[in-house]
């Protein structure tokens, strides 16, 4: 690990000054960072502790129907605040379908949205990666590709996106308030990440010295409480990254479809909507010939990157899979496996 200074700034302003500086990051719960520095794909000239910074690990359900939460609320804290997770229960269930209980605890959410892809390439310095070093190639094209992209890919960057929060996220149409050395702005999710394209590997977009300071959940995505689900299909369900997971909310009227929210993750560089989808199901009954036809629509621009045409496939069943849970209703506790495919009881982990 390289030499680097540390510091701990007490104010949002002082972070973002610190930060601006060449080789800056922000260090938070340190489960992705830490880990990218022992391997040698992160070499930061500065360390910015940002734990003790106030104000940035409130939940807040505000007047207006939204509710904002912190950048440094842990996803355990988070996953298990009452308020929240009743009225965004497949947040919540994302949140405790994603690694350990440990790291959980340690995670928070300005990391998660920020967090690495896990592409085997990305994390190995011998290897050619454009996310890592732009312009260098991606020993992907020729690798082992079983795990990586099927929507939105490039010959730059085949990559997926680990979160399982942020698929929830994406559904929920949430906004990500920044601070930095030009001032404040907000970000929907659905433009903090960019795709790959000829040139440019993707990934989050955030300028030197800019720091994620909270997200806004707005008060539409309550409509979906009753009938919301978050799905995960991972080589072990104790703790994995997915190979493919779902979203899955519905507004529901008298067998009636009236919205839906629909979104893929460990699909693509980014927590990937199925807008279309969504579109096609709106005033329709809640059938399953309904969602088949939905999960067809979802995935009608899926090409492998690899040997991975399955997770095509394996997409299209989960998406049909989510799509009836969140039908059958949100549980009235948490299920004992959380985001699980083979959870079936209603009770708490």
């Amino acid at each position: 690990m390289n030499v680097f200074d540390y510091v701990r700034p007490e104010t949002i302003g002082d972070a973002v000054s610190a930060s601006a500086k060449p080789g800056a990051a922000y260090l938070a719960g340190g489960t992705n960072l830490l880990d990218l520095m022992k391997v040698g794909v992160r070499a930061p000239a500065t360390l910015v502790d940002i734990t003790r910074i106030p104000d940035l690990r409130e939940i807040t359900a505000l007047d207006d129907g939204d509710w904002r939460i912190g950048a440094l609320v842990p996803n355990a804290d988070l996953a298990r605040h009452e308020g929240f997770a009743k009225a965004f229960p497949a947040a919540a269930e994302a949140l405790l379908s994603g690694a350990s209980p440990q790291l959980r605890n340690a995670a928070t959410l300005g990391g998660n949205l920020m967090q690495q892809t896990r592409c085997p390439y990305f994390y190995d310095t011998a290897s050619a990666c454009n996310r890592r070093e732009p312009g260098s190639g991606c020993d992907a094209l020729d690798g082992e590709t079983s795990k990586h992209a099927i929507l939105g890919w490039t010959m730059t960057c085949m990559a997926t996106h680990p979160s399982d929060l942020c698929a929830a996220l994406m559904a929920l149409d949430a906004v990500i308030e920044i601070e930095g050395p030009t001032g404040k702005r907000d970000i929907a999710i659905d433009s903090f990440y960019a795709l790959p394209d000829e040139t440019n590997a993707g990934g989050a977009e955030l300028s030197p010295g800019e720091l994620i300071t909270g997200i806004r959940l707005p008060a539409s995505g309550r409509d979906f409480a009753c009938h919301a689900r978050y799905l995960k299909v991972r080589d072990r369900t104790s703790y994995a990254f997915a190979l493919v997971s779902a979203a899955a909310m519905l507004d529901v009227q008298d067998g009636t479809i009236k919205d839906v929210r629909i979104a893929l993750g460990g699909v693509a560089a980014k927590p990937w909507r199925a807008r279309e989808a969504e579109a096609q199901l709106k005033g329709k009954a809640a059938t399953g010939d309904a969602f088949d036809a939905a999960a067809e629509t979802a995935l009608s621009g899926a090409t492998p990157s690899g040997d991975n045409a399955y997770k095509i496939t394996l997409a299209k069943r989960l998406v049909k899979k989510a799509l009836n849970a969140a039908l059958s209703g949100t549980p009235d506790r948490m299920p004992a496996l959380p985001g699980s495919v083979f959870s079936t009881r209603k009770e708490r982990a």
